[in-house]
C-alpha cells in the first residue's frame, strides 16, 4: 500500500476478542494502528502519539465513549472520531454527531465496513488539514500594514477603516483612479469580526463585457446561452460567508442593478437560465472613480441602488494631498538597498502624480530598471515628472548634470558611428559593459536612426 493511503488509527474497545481481530484486519491492510483496551489508556495514547481516525466503542466501563469523545474534542485534538455501538439508538446517535462524531457504526458489521468507514473518516481528516493550511497560507501571505500613510487625509481613512471594518454594512470607496481603493477593500474585509477569514473575491465592470457581468456574477446553468458548456457558480457564490468587492461599480449595467440591489436586501439571486432561487450572506464593497450622485441625476445609475450600497462612505485622498507620505510610499516599495539623489527626490515630492500610488509604482520600476549602482537619479525618472510645470527651479540646479548627459549622449552616438554600429565594440571603446551601454541607450533614447546614415 502506497504512503499516500496508509492511515493512522486508534482503536479503543473493551472487548478484547472483537479489538484484536479489528487491529489485525486493519494492519494486514496496511495501515498503522494501536490500540487501548479503555478510555484511561486512549487518552495516554493521544498525549504521545497523533491519530489521523480513531474509533470509539460508546460502551465501556469508567469513561464511555462518548465522555471520551467530548473529552478529546475539549482537548482540541485534530482526529476523525467514529462511534461504535451495539445499542442502536437515535438519541445515541445523535449525542455523538453532536458531540464532534464524523460517523456511526452499529455492531455487528463486517470488518470491511469499518475500513470503509474509517477511509471516509480520514477524507474528512485530510480535507480539513487542507483547509487549515490554505487559511495559515492566506493568513502569512497578508502584508502586516495595508493601508500606508501619517498624513492627516490618510489618518482619517484608516481611522474609519478601523470602525468601519468590524460592521457588516456596505461600503462606498470614491477616488481617483489610482489611489488604492482595492487595497482599502482589502483592509476593511480583514477588518472584519466574522467574514475575515473567509473569501473576498473581486470583479472589475469595466474590465468585462456588459453580456457577460451578469454570468460572472451571479453564475449560469449549462446551455443558458450560446458557449455555457457546462454550469458555473457565480463570483456570489463563491463569496458567500465573506466579502464581494464590484470595482467601477458605475460600469454596472442599467439591467443589471435592480439583481444586484435584489441581492443587497435579501441575499436572493438566480442563476442565469435557472429559476431556482438561491441565497447567500455576502458583504458588498464597492469602488468608483465616478460621482455617483451625478450618475444618477443623469440616470445612469439607480437612486435605490446608489443609496444601499452608500451606507458608509470612503473617500480615498488623491497623491497630492498627502504631503510626505510620498516618502513613506517610496521607502514601502523600493528595495532597502536603493536610494534616490536628493533633486530626484525633490522632484517627485512636488509632482502632482496625477495616476497617484499606481503612477509612482510605475515610475519607481521604470527608475530602478533605468539606474546605475543602486541610486536612482533625475535622468532614471519619466519625462512627465522631469517636465512638470513644479519642476522648474529643481532642473535649474541639476543644468550641470544635464548638460554633461548631452555631451555623454553625443559621444556614445559617435562612437557607435565609427564602430559602424557594432554595440560590442562601441562598448570597448567607450570602456564600459555592453549591459551598460544598452540601459545608456534607452535613458538617452538612442536609436539606430541616430547613429546610421
Amino acid at each position: 500500500m502506497s504512503i499516500a493511503n496508509e492511515m493512522n488509527l486508534l482503536i479503543v474497545e473493551d472487548d478484547d476478542n472483537f479489538r484484536e481481530m479489528a487491529v489485525a484486519w486493519m494492519r494486514r491492510k496496511g495501515h498503522r494502528v494501536e490500540e487501548a483496551a479503555n478510555a484511561q489508556e486512549a487518552l495516554k495514547l493521544f498525549e504521545e502519539k497523533y491519530f489521523q481516525v480513531a474509533i470509539f466503542d460508546m460502551n465501556m466501563p469508567g469513561i464511555s465513549g462518548l465522555e471520551l469523545l467530548q473529552r478529546v474534542k475539549s482537548d482540541g485534538v485534530e482526529t476523525q472520531i467514529l462511534i461504535l455501538t451495539g445499542q442502536a439508538t437515535v438519541e445515541n446517535a445523535v449525542a455523538a454527531m453532536k458531540m464532534g462524531a464524523c460517523d456511526y457504526l452499529t455492531k455487528p458489521f463486517p470488518l470491511a465496513d469499518l475500513e470503509h468507514r474509517c477511509r471516509l473518516a480520514h477524507d474528512l481528516w485530510s480535507l480539513q488539514k487542507e483547509n487549515r493550511q490554505l487559511k495559515e497560507v492566506i493568513a502569512r501571505g497578508r502584508p502586516e500594514k495595508l493601508m500606508i500613510g501619517e498624513s492627516k487625509p490618510m489618518q482619517d481613512v484608516i481611522r474609519l477603516i478601523e470602525r468601519v471594518g468590524p460592521t457588516d454594512k456596505a461600503v462606498l470607496i470614491q477616488g481617483e483612479s489610482g489611489t488604492g481603493k482595492e487595497l482599502a477593500a482589502q483592509a476593511i474585509h480583514h477588518a472584519s469580526e466574522v467574514r475575515a477569514e473567509k473569501p473576498l473575491v473581486t470583479i472589475n465592470c469595466a474590465a468585462l463585457p456588459e453580456q457577460l457581468v451578469e454570468s460572472e456574477l451571479f453564475g449560469h446553468e449549462k446551455g443558458a446561452f450560446t458557449g455555457a458548456t457546462t454550469t458555473k457558480s457565480g463570483l456570489f457564490e463563491v463569496a458567500d460567508g465573506g466579502t464581494l468587492f464590484i470595482d467601477e461599480i458605475g460600469e454596472l449595467p442599467l439591467s443589471l442593478q435592480p439583481k444586484l440591489l435584489r441581492v443587497l436586501e435579501d441575499g436572493s439571486f438566480r442563476r442565469v437560465g435557472s429559476h431556482q432561487e438561491r441565497r447567500v450572506s455576502v458583504r458588498i464593497i464597492a469602488a468608483t472613480n465616478r460621482d455617483l450622485s451625478e450618475e444618477v441625476a443623469d440616470g445612469n445609475f439607480r437612486e435605490d441602488l446608489y443609496y444601499r450600497i452608500n451606507v458608509m462612505s470612503l473617500v480615498l485622498p488623491p497623491l497630492r494631498k498627502r504631503g510626505k507620505d510620498i516618502n513613506l510610499l517610496i521607502d514601502h516599495f523600493l528595495n532597502s538597498d536603493w536610494s534616490i539623489a536628493e533633486d530626484a527626490l525633490e522632484l517627485m515630492q512636488n509632482y502632482s502624480w496625477p495616476g497617484n500610488v499606481r503612477q509612482l509604482i510605475n515610475a519607481l520600476e521604470r527608475a530602478t530598471i533605468l539606474a546605475e549602482e543602486n541610486l536612482i537619479t533625475i535622468e532614471d525618472l519619466p519625462l512627465e515628472v522631469v517636465e512638470s510645470t513644479d519642476s522648474g527651479e529643481i532642473l535649474k540646479r541639476s543644468e550641470n548634470v544635464r548638460r554633461l548627459d548631452l555631451i555623454e549622449r553625443a559621444h556614445i552616438i559617435e562612437v557607435l558611428k565609427e564602430e559602424q554600429g557594432n554595440k560590442a565594440r562601441a562598448s570597448r571603446t567607450l570602456g564600459i559593459h555592453r549591459r551598460k551601454l544598452y540601459r545608456l541607450l534607452e535613458r538617452f533614447e538612442i536609436d539606430e536612426t541616430s547613429y546610421r546614415d
